[in-house]
């Protein structure tokens, strides 16, 4: 799964409408662009691509001010609505996936009820616990085994699941213990959406 996806119809999504450049506007404020894939021009690129697709409304709305094309503006369709929650879903669920993702899906976990938030958490946790059992059982060398510096790539797996895991623990407990606005708890986003 890529990042843009969800980013784009997640920044879409918070205004309700949106052109090119408020979406290009606020996945920079949140330094989308430092990391993931995010560029302008992905961001205009999967704007058209996904009203091709129907994920999409284009609404023309104003001419430009320069004398150009009308500026496109972009609503979720009913299809778009659901590829995106199903996208913050895995993103926040699954682990076989770059850390631009999980980024992306925690930067609108707030779009979500709280007690499914925690569910997704909770499946994430499970999956990293098993991938760390994985590891300890077919990839840690036995006795009198030398792996050598090959090793040290199974000692990156266990600290990436060890860590990823109890930073997944800590989001849960906050979230259990009421950080943060949750959909169905009043607006997520005051104070936090940008404004033009």
């Amino acid at each position: 799964m890529s990042a843009i996806r969800l980013l784009v119809l997640g920044a879409v999504r918070q205004h309700g409408q949106a052109h090119g450049y408020q979406v290009r506007s606020d996945l920079e404020f949140w330094g989308a662009h430092e990391w993931s894939n995010t560029k302008p021009g992905s961001i205009y690129h999967a704007l058209k691509s996904m009203a091709k697709q129907g994920l999409l409304f284009a609404h023309d709305v104003a001419p430009s001010e320069a004398g150009g094309p009308p500026r496109t503006e972009y609503e979720l369709t009913e299809a778009g609505e659901r590829e995106y929650f199903a996208l913050l879903r895995e993103a926040l669920s699954s682990v076989g996936q770059k850390v631009d993702v999980l980024t992306a899906g925690i930067g609108f976990i707030v779009d979500l009820p709280r007690a499914e938030a925690i569910g997704l958490l909770r499946q994430r946790l499970a999956a990293l616990e098993s991938w760390r059992e994985d590891i300890r059982k077919r990839w840690t060398a036995g006795e009198g085994e030398d792996w050598g510096h090959i090793a040290e790539i199974m000692g990156m797996w266990t600290h990436t699941a060890d860590s990823g895991a109890e930073w997944t623990r800590g989001l849960i407990e906050r979230l259990e213990g009421g950080a943060y606005v949750m959909a169905g708890e009043g607006d997520p986003w005051a104070g936090i959406r940008r404004e033009e």
